[in-house]
């Protein structure tokens, strides 16, 4: 497969009362040389995930230091991220980054639903909210829920948004539909949506999340995604391919689970980003990022 994996780069340990287990989610951000502070969702007693951080030098895998607290956590009973953050990918506008994230909400005797805030992003990943409110939220396009969104420029201008948008709960087999939809903006602060971009299929194809976007060498586009099919197994890392960004072709995966160890049972959560030259993924292993995070390198196309 083309991607080659390099290891497990971070197993969580507790680093504070909201940050005891997990580490899923994985946001790279450079901070000097070879060495990214990794921001991460990790979880308390209670299941909410907040947002911690790691440095890693990636020339040598060596942890170099860890959070004390969180950067974030979830908001009072009555915000739209009173129970979960899960954050997305960092993208510039006029010199200044930004974190979109998913806000989750899980009201007693309700379903859980998420929706869509946004971060920035100071020196060493100091988190701000901003807006203050749902930033891009539930609508007659999108009424049930949303979640990870993957904020990327276009070479033309603009902006364009990937996330997920669940239709149902449950399709009959137990598994929701949870598709991925784009959106546009022409300021990166504003967006609209529009079309779903990745074909998918009841018992096939059906469960979607964590969108990451990158452009190949030559010229392509592929995007990687958290997938489950509905027929009962765990998240693999599925792709699509495209030539204008708003056309996806589904393809076979082109990274998948070890024989053993770590990343044995699942695959998940991707986030992809260049360094010296290499397009590198960060994704989560076994029980949601329960055992941490890991590093992979694109060696072709197959």
């Amino acid at each position: 497969m083309p991607w080659h994996k390099l290891g497990q780069l971070y197993a969580p340990r507790p680093l504070h009362d909201k940050l005891r287990s997990h580490a899923a989610n994985p946001v790279p951000l450079h901070l000097s040389g070879d060495v990214y502070r990794v921001l991460f969702n990790g979880r308390d007693e209670r299941n909410r995930s907040s947002v911690g951080w790691v440095d890693i030098d990636l020339s040598t895998h060596r942890l170099v230091a860890t959070c004390v607290a969180p950067l974030f956590e979830p908001g009072p009973p009555d915000s739209f991220f009173a129970d979960g953050i899960s954050i997305g990918n960092v993208y510039e506008v006029e010199g200044r980054h930004y974190l979109p994230f998913m806000g989750w909400r899980n009201p007693p005797g309700q379903h859980w639903w998420g929706e869509l805030g946004r971060f920035r992003v100071g020196t060493g990943g100091v988190l701000t909210l901003d807006p203050g409110t749902v930033w891009f939220g539930r609508s007659e396009v999108d009424p049930v829920s949303l979640s990870y969104p993957w904020v990327m420029p276009l070479p033309e201008g603009g902006y364009r948004m990937w996330y997920g948008s669940t239709s149902t709960w449950d399709a009959g087999n137990g598994e929701m539909v949870h598709v991925l939809r784009a959106a546009a903006s022409r300021d990166g602060h504003v967006f609209t949506p529009e079309e779903e971009v990745v074909p998918w299929a009841v018992g096939e194809a059906q469960a979607f999340s964590r969108p990451a976007v990158a452009a190949l060498e030559d010229g392509e586009y592929r995007m990687w995604f958290s997938v489950r099919s509905g027929a009962g197994e765990s998240y693999r890392i599925g792709a699509a391919r495209s030539n204008d960004l708003r056309h996806w072709e589904r393809i076979s995966k082109d990274i998948d689970v070890s024989p053993s160890g770590w990343d044995s049972e699942m695959i998940a959560y991707p986030s992809v980003f260049r360094h010296n030259g290499r397009l590198l993924m960060l994704y989560n292993g076994n029980g949601y990022g329960a055992t941490g995070f890991g590093l992979a390198e694109w060696t072709g196309a197959p």
